[in-house]
């Protein structure tokens, strides 16, 4: 039998938990290069109009899957796992779990965070707020929102009378999904680490961002018994260590948002340095430095990043865009118009224009900027013309449109235009997308040759923890990230032109929702029609059924 390959002394191992689907990649911390990764599918579910759940349990399990087959993949080329000596944390940031901790088990499906069950509870909270003092917005830099989850803690806690008992009974812990993989990775019901670390509690809405700590104020604004709250943690210290399978005894030693590791992996250490991610939804980040910058245009404060208990905090502006990789998730399995997401750039391609199409995917309303929860999904400008070439390059247009809303309230916000941007995440393999998002930014787009930003990122952390300390975060010994530089190609005002014709479009699919009755009786079907009959009876009318099929 061959000796163990050699490949550095030591490796470090990052968690990637995402809204469709679980990674983990080994990383060499010397060179950053990749080693390993398995990536598991997950599902969502859609019990009721706007409710987004998923199930705990396949979350884990999707999480110790992944490691165990990434474990057997470096085993079969010889690369001695024993070299993996931390592991870090990135996951979806908003999502809502509550368990019991004496059973392991959850109390309910984790609530995810595009999730609109919560408006009503928003509209009441909204009504506590006095109007000369949002002290909610000042202390957490979030406005009062669906997404966030505060809002959906107290929803679960007012109508699910199993947690309802275990709050009662000092049984249930509560996380987002950060919390929910660290404590089952080391022991859950046998001894886990009940913590998060500042960029996910930043999301909460329980969390001020001044103090670094969970606020009473806000916790008994919002009725949360603090008692159920996670230990808060830097994003770079040994939270505990994995208490089973293959990597049995490694340290878990990272833990960031997704958004907030991807800024890490890619580098934006500096003030002013921003990112965008393409996921199941779109997320901008631009670094503030140390100082906490409130946004006059619709964006939201974060943690950007902690990088060590003694380390200081460094705080990022945020636009999110709820929309992104989904809407081509809704192409294929909601319309059937494509089979893969990877057709959807042949499509697109095919057409080379949206022909006047113009698409707003506000399926779960509009977050940054508009921060309406009534907008509603619409596709306009059609006519008997259209075709699904004309909607797939429409969906990435729409894409790349809400990335300039947002960086046009960044630019505001912070003074001085961003001169290129920095994009990472799935979507970017997409060349017409890269190239139409160059186009409508009118800047460069600069996409970095390392895949996976986000689990670089937490690797990155794990790696440079107290403890650790194989991965040095210095500036010169950092590898320098390699880009791939995307220049625009149309004229500044064709590009305004149909940034301009979309803003119209957008302003007809605000304030779509009138009346919100999360928890109605009413049919799931008639409840749906402002989005799905809708749509799909206009595609029919007015594209006719055979464009819809492809077919002459």
């Amino acid at each position: 039998m061959a000796a163990p390959k050699s490949v550095g002394e030591s490796l470090v191992g990052g968690v990637v938990q995402e809204t469709n689907s679980s990674r983990f990649l080994v990383f060499n911390p010397k060179t950053a290069e990749l080693l390993g990764q398995h990536q598991v599918r997950i599902s969502q579910e859609l019990p009721k109009e706007e409710w987004v759940e998923q199930d705990p349990n396949e979350i884990i399990q999707s999480v110790f899957e992944c490691i165990e087959k990434t474990c057997e993949q470096l085993s079969e080329l010889n690369i001695d796992i024993s070299n993996i000596k931390a592991i870090g944390i990135s996951s979806q940031r908003e999502t809502t779990l509550v368990w019991d901790r004496l059973t392991g088990e959850p109390l309910y499906n984790a609530i995810a965070w595009l999730d609109l069950r919560t408006q009503s509870t928003v509209e009441k909270l909204s009504k506590k707020i006095p109007g000369n003092n949002n002290f909610v917005k000042s202390k957490t830099g979030l406005p009062l929102s669906t997404y966030f989850s505060a809002v959906k803690l107290r929803w679960l806690l007012d109508n699910v009378e199993s947690i309802q008992k275990a709050v009662e009974e000092g049984r249930a812990l509560f996380g987002t999904v950060d919390s929910w993989l660290i404590w089952n990775l080391t022991g859950g019901a046998e001894g886990g680490v009940h913590c998060t670390d500042v960029t996910n509690a930043s999301r909460t809405m329980l969390f001020n961002i001044h103090s670094l700590e969970w606020d009473k104020e806000l916790c008994d604004f919002f009725e949360i018994p603090m008692n159920i709250l996670p230990n808060v943690c830097s994003s770079s210290e040994i939270y505990g260590r994995m208490k089973a399978g293959s990597l049995e005894g490694v340290p878990i030693s990272g833990c960031l948002g997704d958004q907030s590791a991807a800024l890490v992996g890619q580098l934006c250490f500096q003030e002013g340095q921003a990112k965008n991610t393409y996921g199941a939804g779109c997320f901008l980040l631009c670094n503030t430095g140390r100082k906490c910058v409130f946004s006059d245009h619709g964006l939201v404060t974060t943690v950007a990043y902690k990088l060590g208990k003694n380390k200081p905090a460094c705080y990022a502006l945020e636009g999110s865009v709820a929309i992104a990789g989904e809407v081509i998730r809704w192409l294929k399995d909601n319309l059937g118009i494509i089979e893969t997401s990877e057709e959807i750039e042949e499509l697109a391609k095919e057409a080379g224009t949206s022909y006047g199409c113009y698409f707003i995917p506000a399926f779960s309303g509009l977050y940054a900027p508009h921060w309406d929860p009534s907008a509603r999904g619409i596709i306009c400008g059609l006519t008997q013309f259209t075709n699904k070439s004309h909607i797939a390059f429409a969906a990435l247009e729409a894409v790349c449109f809400q990335t300039r809303e947002i960086l046009d309230a960044m630019n505001r916000d912070c003074g001085i235009p961003l001169s290129h941007l920095q994009v990472d995440g799935k979507m970017t393999k997409n060349k017409i997308l890269m190239q139409l998002q160059a186009d409508i930014l009118r800047i460069p787009v600069m996409k970095p040759t390392v895949a996976d930003t986000t689990a670089l990122g937490a690797a990155m952390a794990a790696g440079a923890a107290e403890g650790v300390g194989v991965w040095s975060l210095k500036p010169e010994d950092l590898s320098a990230v390699v880009m791939e530089r995307i220049e625009p190609q149309i004229n500044a005002m064709e590009s305004d032109t149909r940034y301009s014709t979309w803003k119209k479009a957008t302003q007809k699919s605000m304030g779509w929702i009138t009346t919100q009755t999360p928890e109605s009786t009413v049919s799931p079907a008639f409840s749906s029609l402002p989005l799905g009959f809708f749509i799909v009876s206009s595609l029919l009318m007015l594209i006719g059924a055979r464009y819809i099929s492809g077919m002459p």
